[in-house]
């Protein structure tokens, strides 16, 4: 089968499409035919082992992985002996974050307890392949960290980016009067998937027009400038989300919170079924959509982690196959 490779650390040249063997399915796995997938950050973050800390997890010296990709969409080809779960032809999406990725590949295995579930019936093997990563990060980083009510004044930094654009209408789904946050080029767009209000920050600086927030969920992360929204944009007991955190972060987070009323936290999603399907819920229901800037073939994949890494994608970047 084709894949794209990496054997060493560095920039996206270091990937490399190559002919590998076709996996096959132990006693508890499936084998799935992948039919679309989606460059996320994490992929460019273990292709580079920025940050250094990160070759804790993907590799000291080299990756232990060698195949990114995290996202799948795909129909299920091969069952294991004690698989229950699925059976051959189910049309499946995926997170595998946590179960060892791959997905930048022609095929997969993954253990049937993995974050695996039926696919949205109402869209496209491509359009399911931007939902996982992202919407699990939004809908976690809102609800179970943000702790997200009806009513509350929300404001989502990065709204138009691939977690952002589902951060907008997830948060919409619980009630909140959502504030998006992005350039002029996607303001119209972020109108359009449901914000209330939109910031051009190009234009205007959320921290210093006086306006103040219940929660804000922050996709961009920016180390220099989390403290001055947290301190001017928060109402107290506000919620100050960052979900592309430093880790830096992860260490004064905790001091900030103990320190003030309000509290700020820093994480990283953790993908499993349940949650999974409920994203599948908004979507087959019509409240939530996948908005995708621009898809690539598996043999672009080097192109298309180029160019997420340049933080202009509006929406997700595809994998088609």
């Amino acid at each position: 089968m084709k894949a794209i490779v990496y054997t060493e650390y560095g920039p996206p040249d270091v990937l490399q499409l190559k002919e590998v063997e076709k996996p096959l399915p132990k006693e508890d796995e499936v084998l799935i035919k992948v039919l679309g997938s989606s460059a996320n950050a994490l992929d460019w973050h273990f292709m580079r082992a920025d940050p250094a800390l990160s070759r804790m997890v993907s590799g000291l010296l080299k990756p232990k992985n060698t195949i990114l990709g995290a996202d799948v969409a795909g129909r299920v080809e091969e069952v294991g002996n004690n698989v229950k779960q699925f059976q051959t032809g189910d049309e499946v999406i995926g997170d595998f974050f946590v179960d060892g990725l791959g997905c930048f590949a022609e095929y997969v295995c993954v253990s049937e307890d993995a974050a695996l579930v039926q696919k949205p019936t109402s869209i496209s093997f491509e359009e399911a392949a931007a939902v996982p990563v992202a919407a699990l990060t939004a809908l976690q980083g809102l609800r179970d960290h943000g702790h997200i009510q009806p009513g509350q004044n929300v404001l989502i930094n990065g709204a138009s980016g691939g977690v952002g654009t589902f951060a907008v209408q997830i948060a919409k789904t619980f009630g909140a009067e959502v504030t998006g946050v992005c350039s002029t080029g996607n303001l119209e767009m972020v109108r359009s998937i449901g914000a209330d209000k939109v910031i051009d920050y190009t234009q205007e600086d959320f921290a210093q027009n006086g306006q103040r927030y219940d929660l804000i969920v922050d996709n961009v992360g920016n180390p220099s400038a989390y403290k001055r929204f947290y301190k001017s944009s928060l109402n107290p007991e506000g919620i100050y989300v960052v979900i592309a955190g430093s880790f830096s972060l992860l260490f004064v987070a905790p001091w900030m919170s103990m320190t003030g009323s309000n509290k700020i936290v820093s994480f990283t999603s953790a993908p499993n079924k349940e949650d999974l399907n409920s994203v599948n819920e908004l979507i087959d229901a019509g409240k939530v959509a996948p908005v995708i800037d621009r898809r690539y073939p598996l043999s672009e994949v080097p192109e298309a982690i180029r160019y997420l890494e340049e933080g202009h994608a509006k929406g997700k970047v595809v994998i088609t196959m």
